[in-house]
Parts: structure tokens; C-alpha cells; sequence
């Protein structure tokens, strides 16, 4: 467990980055620090592992101050990830992920074996072992940080906006790939972002600080947008928070039985099983691929077949089970209309529309209920 008790950080110029900072951050549970620019997220997590030094208060790790830790022994006892994920550029790969075991005296055979291990958990492939950090993409960097981070199985992670500096779409997969390593791992984790999304996504409790390093609130995901502690709060946490919301509720919506063709059909097929202009098409295992128009059929022949080359991958999948904003969303991203719904194999169970999805939500609301709440981002 980590915990600041009225902790300060005033620096020579008066200016006050930090101001009588409580906090705890519980043990194996992801705590994230958002808020606008200069509200000392950055220097709350670099007072952990004493990059900074407070100007007051004391910060305790499992019941020790931090300050009667000599610098060098603390940091070693905790992975630290940043933008960019600060690889060491002269260094192979496989030789960052072993920086600190080997600091640490650890067995160089050993090392290397579990650093092996841990880029294979980060979703790296053995190749990239010998490689130099310029020859991965931002992306793989970020994923290398994350396993040198973690070589030394250090009970605290600290983590500086990791994934900002990377596209989107590569950002989702890190996000849910550090998810997925945090369920196996359990480590206690102090994450900084600005971007309230990924807050709400990532942390099991959200920290939002105001300018000045004041704690504005301190609250599990789905309560922080329920009910904002402040208007500066609820500004900042932003005006689509009931949408953001849905994220956290889950309830059964039901599901309409889709007709669909695999991909190879003959489009009279198709045009026998529509519903309306758009029909679901599958591959042999049952996982849908797009979807195909009738309308777009060139010359309106059914003699020719459903190519995948020519099917609208438009609209998210959303899977049983899940958020009501992830079944929403793929109901209003579908060309259809229909949302699609899959197992957990991804197989197709059936669709449903957004009327469908928002007749639960009023439900849900009538019986005064708000659903069942799990963390953010989790299966």
C-alpha cells in the first residue's frame, strides 16, 4: 500500500506544485492521477520513488517512510514506465528487460530466461529479442518499457502517461494488454494521464487533482461520474459522463436471431435470407466479417458470389455479457442498424437495436437501479 500523508512540494520559486496531499493508494489495485496541466500528477508520482523529495508530509510504502529508504534501494524495488518507454538506444531488446535483475545481482542466465518469458506476456515475439530500440514502433517500445518494468517482479509500478505518445488504435491494445497483465500480476500501480477516458478505462479508483495539487475527489470509476464531488469535477470528468457511464452497467438486452451467409455464397442465397438491404456475413466458424448490400449488387445479378473484398466493415462488436455502451455502440456504428453481439470466441449470437439498448437503460432507470458495476475496461 501506498500512502501520501499531507504531503507538500513547494519549490525554491514559491511556487507550490503539491499542497497537503492525502492519498492512498490500495495494494494490488490500479490507482490513476488525472487533472488538468500543473496539478502535480507527474510530481506526486515521482515523490514514490523519490525522483522528488517532498517539502513536507511523509510518504509511506507497506507501513515504511519512503524517505528512510536510501533512493537507489527504493527504485529498484519498483517499476517505472514513461512516455517513450526511455529504452536504453545502445542496448538490444533483451538487454533493457534485464537492466535491473542484473543491478540487483540476479543470475544472468535466470535473467535473460524470465525476460524471454515476460515479452512473450507483453505480446512481443522472440525475434524481437535482438533487436535495438529503433527498430520497433512506438507501440513495441511501449511494450518493452512495460516488461523491463516488470523483470524484476516489483511489488509497485509507477506509470507516466505510457501510452500517449502512441496512435490510438495501437493505444487500445496496450491498454487492454496491461489489463490483462494486472489480472494475472496484481501489482499496486500508480498511473498518471490526462486523458479521463483512459482514467475511467484503467483504474480500479480515480484520483482527480486540481491546479495546485489539491485532491478534488478520490472515487471508483463509476461513482466519479455519477456523482462529481465539485463543479470543477464535473467540468473536467466532462458532459458526456451518462454516456461514459453506461461503461459500468450491464444488463441483458434481448437478441434477435440474424440471418447470415459466409463469405463465398452465392448472393441469391443472400437475397433469400434478407431481412431488409443488408445481410450478416460470417466465415466457416461463425465470426462475423461485414456486411454485405444488396442495394450495391452490381446490375442487381445473382449469379456471382459475396466477396469479402467487397463487405462493410463498418460497427463495433460487442460482446454478452458486456457494458451497455459497448452493445449501444455497436447498434448505432452497425450500416444495419444491428448491433452485433458475439461469445466470448467471438461467434455470433444474435443483434439488437439501439431502441432495444435504450428501452433496458429506461428500465434500468424506472426500477432504480443503475446495473451491475465492475471495473473499468474489464471482461
Amino acid at each position: 500500500m501506498i500512502r501520501f500523508d499531507a504531503v507538500t512540494k513547494r519549490y525554491p520559486d514559491g511556487t507550490v506544485a503539491v499542497d497537503e496531499l492525502d492519498l492512498e493508494a490500495p495494494s494490488g489495485r490500479i490507482t490513476v492521477l488525472v487533472g488538468p496541466s500543473g496539478c502535480g500528477k507527474t510530481t506526486s508520482l515521482r515523490m514514490i520513488n523519490r525522483m522528488i523529495d517532498p517539502t513536507s508530509g511523509t510518504i509511506w510504502l507497506d507501513g515504511r517512510a519512503t524517505a528512510d529508504v536510501p533512493p537507489a534501494t527504493l527504485r529498484r524495488g519498483i517499476g517505472y514506465v514513461i512516455q517513450h518507454a526511455g529504452l536504453f538506444p545502445h542496448r538490444t531488446v533483451l538487454d533493457n528487460v534485464t537492466t535491473v535483475p542484473g543491478l540487483l545481482g540476479h543470475d544472468r542466465r535466470t535473467a535473460r530466461t524470465r525476460a524471454m518469458e515476460l515479452l512473450e506476456r507483453v505480446g512481443l515475439e522472440p525475434r524481437m529479442a535482438s533487436r535495438y530500440p529503433a527498430q520497433l514502433s512506438g507501440g513495441q517500445q511501449q511494450r518493452v518499457g512495460v516488461a523491463r518494468a516488470l523483470a524484476a517482479d516489483p511489488p509497485v509500478m509507477l506509470m507516466d502517461e505510457p501510452f500517449s505518445a502512441v496512435d490510438p488504435v495501437v493505444r487500445e491494445q496496450l491498454q487492454n494488454e496491461f489489463l490483462r497483465l494486472q489480472q494475472d500480476l496484481h501489482k499496486t500501480i500508480v498511473f498518471v494521464t490526462h486523458d479521463i477516458d483512459e482514467a475511467i478505462k484503467l483504474g480500479d479508483q480515480v484520483a482527480v487533482l486540481a491546479v495546485g495539487g489539491h485532491l478534488a475527489q478520490l472515487a471508483a470509476p463509476a461513482e466519479l461520474l455519477s456523482r462529481p464531488a465539485s463543479t470543477f469535477v464535473a467540468g473536467f470528468v466532462g458532459r458526456d459522463r451518462g454516456y461514459r457511464a453506461l461503461g459500468f452497467t450491464t444488463g441483458e438486452v434481448a437478441l434477435q436471431d440474424e440471418p447470415t451467409v459466409r463469405v463465398g455464397a452465392d448472393v441469391g442465397d443472400a437475397r433469400r435470407v434478407a431481412r431488409d438491404e443488408w445481410v450478416l456475413v460470417v466465415d466457416e466458424g461463425g465470426a462475423p466479417q461485414g456486411w454485405w448490400l444488396l442495394s450495391g449488387d452490381p446490375g442487381g445479378r445473382a449469379d456471382h458470389t459475396v466477396e469479402a473484398a467487397r463487405l462493410n466493415l463498418g460497427g463495433t462488436l460487442a460482446t454478452a455479457g458486456g457494458s451497455l455502451r459497448s452493445v449501444l455502440d455497436a447498434a448505432l456504428s452497425s450500416p444495419s442498424g444491428r448491433g452485433v453481439v458475439v461469445d466470448d470466441d467471438g461467434r455470433l449470437l444474435g443483434t439488437v437495436t439501439a431502441a432495444a439498448v435504450i428501452d433496458r437503460i429506461e428500465a434500468l432507470a424506472r426500477d432504480g437501479r443503475s446495473g451491475d458495476t465492475a471495473a473499468a475496461g474489464r471482461p
